[in-house]
Order: structure tokens, then sequence, then C-alpha cells
């Protein structure tokens, strides 16, 4: 793991991942720019890359922060006891609708991601789910009742969401595009 100041962008963390196929540039708020080099990889190799980027990075660095500043002039204030109750009611509904089972439900206030799944079918949802579009959380809900059943992202589990739901990949491309500024 390396910072490296690249100008007009600001600290890169290079970081050495076990699980990249390639070099990949992230862009949030909270952590700014990281690149993941998997171990076939030089960190030459990713800087050069990142400087090929340089353009992108700044695209995403700009939209990340004209979301955030909307978001802040909108400031949304949650009613947290009807967002839970909603969201518990909503799982209920998905869950027995579609013949799925899972064990505990947590509503939390999360930085990073709108739902999980843990090993005992514990499902955990974002409070901030109740500003997304209605579509859109039905798709993270049944996304994690899916994975009460294959406990990964491998081609079965799309499948298997895709009959509940319609173009998945369509549908996580859209989260990410509202995510913007939420997350």
């Amino acid at each position: 793991m390396k910072y490296i100041e690249v100008d007009g962008i600001g600290p890169v963390l290079f970081e050495r991942s076990k699980r990249a196929k390639r070099i990949s540039i992230t862009v949030t708020s909270h952590k700014g720019v990281r690149v993941a080099v998997p171990s076939r990889a030089s960190f030459s190799n990713a800087e050069e890359f990142v400087e090929a980027k340089i353009d992108w990075i700044k695209k995403h660095q700009t939209r990340l922060s004209q979301a955030e500043q909307k978001y802040e002039s909108e400031s949304v204030h949650i009613n947290q006891p009807v967002a839970r109750r909603e969201l518990v009611q909503r799982l209920d509904e998905l869950a027995a609708r579609n013949g799925f089972t899972y064990n505990r439900v947590f509503i939390r206030n999360q930085r990073t991601r709108w739902g999980s799944c843990s090993a005992k079918n514990n499902i955990n949802l974002n409070i901030k789910l109740v500003l997304l579009p209605d579509e859109l959380i039905d798709y993270v809900i049944l996304h994690e009742l899916v994975h009460t059943n294959i406990k990964n992202h491998s081609q079965k589990f799309w499948d298997g969401l895709s009959e509940y739901v319609n173009n998945p990949r369509q549908k996580a491309s859209q989260l990410r595009k509202n995510s913007v500024g939420l997350l």
C-alpha cells in the first residue's frame, strides 16, 4: 500500500489486492481515489494506468462533488421509525411472495452498502434505501433474499435474481448512479 500525489487529482492510494484480476480505480467521497493492483501487476504499471485515466478520474470527482453538494443542500431528514417499519414490511412482503426465508433483519445507517446477507441469513439493509425509487428498494431487498440461497455473485446468482427482477444488472447500474452523494 502506498499513497502518491497525482497532479490535478490529489493523493491516490495504491493497494495490492489478491482478489483483483486487473488494475481498477475507485473514486469515493470518504476514501478518495483508490487503485486496486493485482499481484501480477507492478505499482509502476498502476501509476501509468492512473496517468492515462486522469480525465476519467477528474470527471468522477466532479460528479461526486456536485452530487454531494446537491444532497447536502437538500439535506433530507429520514424519519427512522417509519423508515424501519416500511423496509421491514417490504422485506417481509417480498420474502413471503417469493418463498424466501431469512433469520433476522437489521436496519442501519451504513456508509458503503445498501444491503448485505450474512452466512446465517441475517439481512442488513441501509436506512437510506427509503430515499431511492421503489423499484431500486425492491431490487436491493430481492438481491439480499437471493443471497439466502446463493452466497456469491456467480452467474448462478444473477440467473436466480433475474427470476425475481427484470434485468438485474441494469438495476445494479441504476443503483450505482443513484448512490452518488447518498453513500
